[in-house]
């Protein structure tokens, strides 16, 4: 089984974050749309255009994908196990949920308020232990089990991007097609589909009173005419070799100006970020904290037409360490888990009535999941520093450890029948042994929910083989 250690610092099996950020485009794209940079918004859009020959059509629907880094454990939330003894069970109590015969653990008394508006998946897994493969095999479906720096296919929100959005390329847009909340950059990203195809990446506190997007919805007359001149400056120069552009590119280039334009000024880009324009009782609903507020962001650009939201649940809320991995070198796993659980509680069941209360629950699909579980034996060994969720170095403490067997995630919205408990894990939460779904099936189901049948769509990947994007797997009937 991997361990990572307190700092996550890069080895053989963690090449990079959790051990560490890369800079990238992704990283560079978080200043805005109008970066400084040589490759610009139009070529960007240029680009997208430019990329494959099949379209999808647009299925109007959106997904909210919650990410937790480093994995949840099953057993001290959503699939308790009452009758296992002390080397497995955990401290916390069982509480009733709205499903009759179905129990949470008490750090999640909000979620099990509502869980007739959840599906609760009992039974996925999967067989890589690291959390670079892990990651890929959830998000990519790539199988092989060994850790490396970047995945060798595109993650499920690229692909779907890159779908669907071929039709519409070009066209006037007044807000990107994906976008990530302070997202789960580390082990995903869209391979050979090309940079074009990651994120419009949002980082920071959006609780802070000081948050902004940058260059977004600009509104500023001075900022708007310098931009403005640049367009005009570039037009006049493609003026010069237009007599020697054969393949018409040029005179496609107004059109992603245009678009570019409508993407820094346009008021409802501006509209769908604002939160300020969010009453307050909505925006202590979710929570005045990082996690409340992302997921309110994401739910608002569901609602404004964004096709994918990615958001990590990172960061201080987590503990000690900022993720989810609660090794004991790295938290004690009882406190780490006690430390941001009113948080997650509170954020996630805000999202979740809160499309169910706007009508949003056949068009936003809810999926939130961590690249694997925890295990259920409990492990002891001393802890590596003290903190949020951790005792000072050198104390004994419990953690939990990587685990693929058997975990949970929890999915809601997007026309799916509410109200389900599907699968289950053995009496110790070890194996999933009853309607057991894999990465294939997971990745299928959110695909589904996009319009996508996964089981025809083919991609060329770097060498221009046909590739499938689905390659084992099918829509979870029970999530569809």
């Amino acid at each position: 089984m991997t361990h990572s250690n307190s700092r996550h610092s890069k080895s053989s099996s963690c090449p990079g974050p959790l051990c560490g950020p890369t800079l990238d485009r992704r990283w560079f794209m978080k200043f805005g749309l109008a970066g400084a940079g040589g490759l610009t918004l139009p070529s960007l859009l240029k680009l997208r255009a430019m990329a494959g020959e099949r379209a999808a059509t647009r299925s109007g629907k959106s997904v909210i994908m919650v990410w937790q880094p480093g994995g949840c454990s099953h057993i001290d939330t959503y699939d308790p196990k009452p009758l296992a003894n002390s080397e497995y069970r955990g401290p916390f109590s069982q509480i009733p949920t709205k499903l009759p015969g179905y129990q949470f653990t008490e750090l999640i008394p909000r979620q099990a308020a509502i869980a007739d508006k959840m599906v609760v998946l009992r039974s996925m897994y999967q067989h890589a232990p690291g959390h670079p493969a892990g990651t890929m095999q959830l998000l990519t479906g790539d199988p092989e089990t060994r850790d490396k720096p970047s995945p060798k296919y595109p993650d499920w929100m690229s692909i779907a991007h890159y779908l669907l959005n071929k039709k519409e390329a070009g066209a006037a847009r007044a807000l990107p097609g994906y976008v990530g909340i302070n997202p789960p950059l580390e082990y995903n990203g869209p391979s050979y589909l090309g940079d074009s195809y990651s994120a419009f990446s949002i980082t920071g506190d959006p609780s802070a009173p000081n948050f902004v997007v940058p260059n977004i919805g600009l509104t500023d007359a001075n900022e708007i005419g310098r931009i403005q001149r640049k367009v005009s400056l570039r037009q006049k120069l493609d003026n010069l070799d237009r007599a020697f552009d054969r393949s018409g590119e040029l005179g496609a280039l107004d059109q992603f100006e245009v678009q570019a334009m409508s993407l820094l000024t346009s008021a409802e880009t501006k509209r769908a970020f604002d939160l300020s324009l969010e009453d307050d009782a909505t925006r202590d609903r979710y929570g005045r904290n990082g996690w409340g507020q992302q997921l309110l962001m994401a739910r608002r650009l569901a609602e404004a037409g964004v096709d994918i939201i990615t958001t990590s649940l990172s960061g201080k809320l987590c503990g000690r360490v900022h993720n989810w991995d609660d090794h004991a070198v790295n938290h004690n796993v009882f406190e780490a888990l006690k430390f941001r659980s009113a948080a997650y509680d509170q954020a996630v069941t805000a999202l979740i009535e809160d499309i169910y209360a706007r009508g949003l629950d056949k068009q936003i699909l809810v999926v939130v999941t961590g690249e694997f579980g925890r295990t259920p034996r409990i492990s002891y060994e001393p802890s590596t520093g003290a903190g949020d969720g951790s005792a000072p170095a050198g104390t004994k403490q419990p953690g939990r450890d990587h685990w693929v067997r058997g975990f949970t995630n929890i999915w809601s919205g997007g026309g799916i029948r509410v109200g389900q408990v599907v699968g289950a894990t053995d009496k110790l939460g070890e194996d999933a042994i009853e309607r057991r779904c894999g990465p294939g099936d997971f990745l299928a189901t959110i695909y589904h929910h996009l319009g996508i049948d996964s089981s025809k769509v083919f991609i060329e990947d770097f060498n221009g083989r046909p590739t499938p994007i689905v390659d084992h797997g099918k829509p979870i009937p029970e999530l569809i």
